[in-house]
């Protein structure tokens, strides 16, 4: 992993001018989040190595489904198959993409050696993956992406796969949190099916979505990262442990009782990955249960309590995670982040 410099402060404002000779004094052409505040402004300045982006697709180029996770069958495959095929894209699912090992897609080896040869395939332009679940991080440690790094192609999932997409940041490159290929199986929504073909295919895009009452006003400028609450979790501390200091922090989670939600964020405020973010945006908390007493809270009041002293804008309701709707993201990507009473719009 690169090494980084991260400069955070607040700068109170007289006039719009202010900020840019501080700027100016850490040089052009940095990466910089910045929060804008009445008055004042939460600057985070980040410099580090740029994140590598993958190719684009075109007609013609090989895309592979694997499976790090649990299994599949190829009923559930089809239509993702062939909705790729449609595309224009040479699809080729792997070896072992059907075995099963209990609950897993195949044992750990098999599922690491087809995640492996993807990786390692310099045709490859995207592996999608077939379905969360749980398995992931079984084989997290094992997986070689030295050739990854040389030959970067796009890795496209979300849920179990987190590990997987903060491993490819961890190695610089960007990836994609967005519906695996079952989904398309279970039932996707028009507009995310078409977001995932126009991401793949390098098209501009940006999402507008409806304010929450809950949601903390502001805009900000930072590189994009997050996904699976609880995988994210279960990283701290680990060789797969991630930076959020200056970033935008995505978080979204499912099948979760609600106290658990609010140990997974008090421990990621104990561990410093909260205090420096440039912005937080909560995709869907899809399916939470409560105990026969009741917590007292539900799960975006848990995660804005939680935040609640950091200045820095926060957003709920964002339309990704585990629903019908689940628009791709492109975690590495510096994006800009608008949270309004009137609306909000985050743009890549």
């Amino acid at each position: 992993m690169s090494q980084s410099l991260l400069i955070v402060g607040e700068i109170f404002l007289n006039n719009s001018n202010t900020i840019i000779p501080v700027l100016n004094r850490f040089g052009k052409n940095k990466k910089v989040a910045v929060c804008y505040r009445i008055k004042k402004i939460h600057v985070s300045l980040l410099i580090n190595t740029p994140l590598l982006t993958p190719p684009f697709l075109k007609k013609g180029d090989l895309v592979k489904i694997i499976s790090t996770a649990r299994r599949v069958t190829p009923d559930e495959m089809e239509p993702a198959i062939e909705k790729l095929t449609q595309w224009g894209f040479n699809v080729v699912c792997g070896k072992f993409l059907y075995e099963t090992c209990h609950q897993y897609a195949g044992n750990d080896e098999q599922r690491l050696s087809d995640f492996q040869e993807a990786l390692d395939d310099t045709n490859c332009r995207a592996i999608l993956f077939a379905r969360g679940g749980y398995g992931s991080l079984r084989i997290a440690d094992k997986i070689d992406f030295s050739g990854y790094k040389k030959s970067p192609k796009w890795l496209l999932g979300f849920s179990d796969v987190t590990v997987h997409l903060i491993q490819s940041l961890n190695h610089q490159v960007e990836c994609i949190h967005g519906p695996m290929a079952i989904y398309f199986y279970k039932g996707l929504s028009s507009e995310s099916t078409e977001y995932i073909m126009n991401v793949l295919m390098g098209e501009n895009i940006h999402y507008n979505f409806p304010a929450h009452a809950l949601d903390k006003t502001g805009e900000c400028k930072g590189e994009l990262i997050g996904g699976n609450l609880s995988i994210l979790h279960n990283l701290l501390g680990t060789s797969t442990d991630f930076k959020t200091a200056g970033k935008i922090l995505f978080i979204e989670d499912l099948d979760e009782y609600y106290y658990h939600i609010d140990r997974m964020m008090i421990h990621l405020k104990r561990s410093g990955k909260l205090d420096s973010l440039a912005a937080l945006i909560v995709g869907y908390m899809s399916q939470m249960h409560d105990n026969p007493v009741p917590f007292g809270k539900n799960a975006y009041q848990i995660i804005l309590e939680t935040v609640s002293e950091y200045n820095y804008p926060v957003t709920f309701g964002f339309p990704a995670g585990h629903e019908e709707v689940n628009h791709p993201l492109i975690f590495g990507r510096n994006v800009s982040l608008e949270v309004t009473r009137n609306g909000n719009c985050l743009k890549f």
